[in-house]
């Protein structure tokens, strides 16, 4: 995927890349700049929960409030499954979803990490980001490189949207050349 931009005073970007290539770390680390710079940042940034060095699930977590939730592991039993994990839609809508809803209200940059196949299983996670996205605030969030979800879709062919692709050998650059583009565009 190309780096597309077409001119403009709102800034859309989203990260994509291959699992483990830094999207989360470069979209927290731009996140901080961005802070740094007097921004109010806002929305919801999911990690990985390890026990042992096991991966066993997700956490999700509103950027303002840092109310932290679960977004899937696998000693779930109730909610869709995506692979072994179940996903936990009670806290991806009132930690994740929220935490978008409530950035488009007092933020001026919206983060979403991420679009992906457990975070789309949430009706109230899709209408908080197509809300975040015809809202007028700048949006740094990361998306799923193989999704073929109609949101995942509507952003990739959005030619107001920058995709750029994380890897290990641009992940150290982009945070401040994203910060950067953001603030320019203020």
């Amino acid at each position: 995927m190309a780096d597309r931009l077409a001119a403009s005073s709102v800034q859309r970007v989203f990260l994509t890349g291959e699992p483990g290539s830094g999207k989360t770390t470069v979209l927290t680390k731009a996140a901080e700049v961005l802070s740094s710079r007097g921004l109010r940042v806002g929305g919801m940034i999911s990690n990985e929960v390890r026990e042992e060095g096991i991966r066993v699930g997700f956490s999700i977590q509103d950027v303002r409030t840092h109310q932290l939730g679960t977004l899937a592991n696998f000693t779930l039993s109730q909610g869709p499954r995506i692979g072994k994990y179940t996903v936990n839609l009670n806290d991806l809508e009132s930690v994740g979803a929220a935490g978008i809803r409530n950035a488009i209200e007092s933020a001026e940059v919206i983060l979403i990490d991420e679009i992906g196949p457990m975070e789309l299983k949430s009706i109230a996670f899709v209408e908080s980001v197509q809300a975040a996205l015809t809202s007028g605030k700048h949006i740094l969030g990361t998306i799923h490189r193989r999704a073929s979800h109609n949101l995942i879709l509507e952003v990739k062919s959005n030619p107001q949207v920058a995709i750029l692709v994380v890897t290990r050998q641009n992940r150290d650059q982009l945070p401040v050349q994203i910060a950067n583009r953001i603030r320019s565009a203020k």
